[in-house]
């Protein structure tokens, strides 16, 4: 049993799963996935939606839920426009950089805009709660780990 809220993922229906960063993941209990715009939009209050110009997430942030966009940066932005209550924006520190080989052009700074499960895990890992198991399926895993491994063998005090 968790003891911080669930983690929304909203992922937009269009997102290639076999391309997906977070596919794997759909069964665990603390995230739970929504399908745009198939699915009714879930209250985003009391989370903290993940994006590139919010304040940057601290360990102070840790009882609130995350609220996470799950598709390309295009279909992201449509779905926040769309999102019902009031959402906290956060972003992930501007330290951390992405492994995706990303070939998005629409990406509004490509070294920072992380692939959803690094964005998830970096999230995970400053608010203090288990990252196990997260990338697990991520095919760019050890080179996410070896080009942030500073970072993240940094706790909360770094933040």
């Amino acid at each position: 049993m968790s003891l911080f809220l669930p983690t929304i993922i909203v992922r937009h229906r269009k997102e290639n799963l076999k391309k997906c960063s977070l596919h794997g993941l759909e069964t665990r209990e603390d995230l739970h996935f929504y399908s745009y715009p198939t699915d009714p939009l879930p209250n985003s209050e009391g989370h903290l939606l993940l994006t590139m110009d919010g304040a940057p997430l601290s360990y102070e942030d840790r009882n609130n839920g995350l609220y996470l966009l799950d598709g390309t940066w295009k279909y992201a932005e449509v779905m926040h426009r769309q999102l019902k209550g009031r959402s906290i924006a956060r972003s992930i520190p501007k330290e951390y950089r992405t492994s995706y080989p990303r070939k998005q052009p629409d990406c509004p700074n490509p070294e920072r805009g992380l692939a959803s499960v690094e964005a998830l895990f970096i999230a995970y890992h400053i608010l203090g709660h288990e990252t196990a198991g997260l990338l697990d399926h991520y095919y760019w895993r050890e080179e996410f780990l070896r080009v942030n491994a500073p970072l993240l063998e940094c706790k909360t005090t770094c933040h």
